[in-house]
């Protein structure tokens, strides 16, 4: 049977510092990331990090500045190496790979986008987008034609000639987007993609990500300090605080069942009816009537069905089967101020 997870993150601990084996071994006997760094000139980035991403799914890392998620995902490429654990992708240990399997890995199987768009001033659009096919010895004109297309892909066709100080920064980032995915990595590494961007662009390229992945389905691990954009761009999110994992879940699991009060304070002004669907709501039973729920609409879109009877509502996936119902009181209860479970 296929492995439904494409990553997995074992137990993976990260302390800089000149003795990371030793701090370690003081924080799993309880000491405290503020305590260490006081006690000592070694600093824990991140303790016992356990995660499992599905294949194809958007999978968001958040926290706040100094959570560690940067430093989580530099794993993933063994841009930083861990203290302890290990990272599965396809089974595979990515702390077991020679140099060279490592090359190929970053070159074949895994793509990173950065927040400042690293792109070369002194080369075109086009030639940014393929100058990783290049070195890889990629015919020209292959690598031409396979970078054109990322660019369409990503909206900037007719821009391939421009330089990157002719862009805007949302354009910039959509090159480093097409460099990529011009290499047909399975994975994508994303650090704070957005960050940078003027908030109306920024929202124009994480629509335009959900509408590419809708098409590529790759595996994406997005890095965020905001809550809003996971919830936008999630399938699942991790929060993280101080190198720890505090919950796991998808958009709805955090808002209607936060883990923890720092999880509920991160997520208490939330509008939990635009986010929360109807089809995560749903318990066993079949409703009457003329009215009935899609299981992909919010709450807010379906208030107006919701307000017009005390019956319980069917709920039904796109292709008509139903999934279960929906009553008021059950959207009142997941709407209230959630408390920590």
């Amino acid at each position: 049977m296929t492995n439904p997870f494409k990553i997995k993150v074992e137990h993976v601990s990260k302390v800089f510092g000149p003795d990371p084996k030793a701090a370690l071994a003081r924080v799993n006997a309880g000491l405290s990331k503020a305590e260490l760094l006081a006690q000592s000139r070694n600093v824990l980035g991140l303790h016992d990090i356990n995660l499992s991403i599905r294949a194809g799914e958007t999978f968001v890392i958040m926290g706040l500045s100094g959570s560690g998620k940067s430093t989580l995902i530099r794993h993933f490429n063994r841009l930083i190496e861990p203290t302890a654990g290990r990272i599965l992708v396809d089974d595979v240990d990515v702390l077991s790979l020679s140099e060279a399997e490592l090359r190929a890995f970053r070159r074949k199987k895994v793509s990173m986008v950065f927040q400042r768009f690293a792109l070369l001033p002194h080369k075109t659009v086009l030639e940014n987008v393929i100058y990783g096919l290049m070195i890889d010895g990629m015919p020209k004109a292959q690598a031409r034609e396979k970078g054109a297309a990322q660019i369409a892909l990503v909206g900037l066709q007719g821009f391939e000639g421009h330089y990157p100080g002719q862009l805007s920064g949302g354009m910039q980032q959509r090159v480093g987007l097409a460099r990529a995915l011009a290499t047909d990595a399975e994975i994508l590494l994303m650090d704070e993609a957005f960050s940078a961007l003027d908030p109306l662009i920024r929202h124009d390229m994480q629509l335009q990500l959900r509408d590419l992945q809708a098409r590529l389905h790759k595996t994406i691990v997005f890095i965020t300090h905001d809550l809003d954009e996971a919830l936008l761009l999630g399938d699942d999110i991790a929060i993280l605080k101080d190198g720890v994992v505090r919950q796991v879940g998808t958009g709805t699991d955090i808002l209607v069942s936060p883990a923890d009060d720092y999880v509920a304070r991160f997520v208490r002004d939330v509008n939990r009816a635009r986010v929360v669907t109807c089809g995560s709501l749903v318990v066993p039973g079949t409703g009457g009537g003329d009215f009935s729920l899609s299981a992909d609409q919010t709450i807010e879109s379906a208030f107006a069905v919701l307000a017009a009877t005390d019956a319980p509502i069917s709920v039904r996936q796109s292709n008509g089967e139903i999934i279960g119902v929906l009553t008021r009181q059950r959207v009142f209860d997941a709407m209230a101020l959630a408390q920590p479970r």
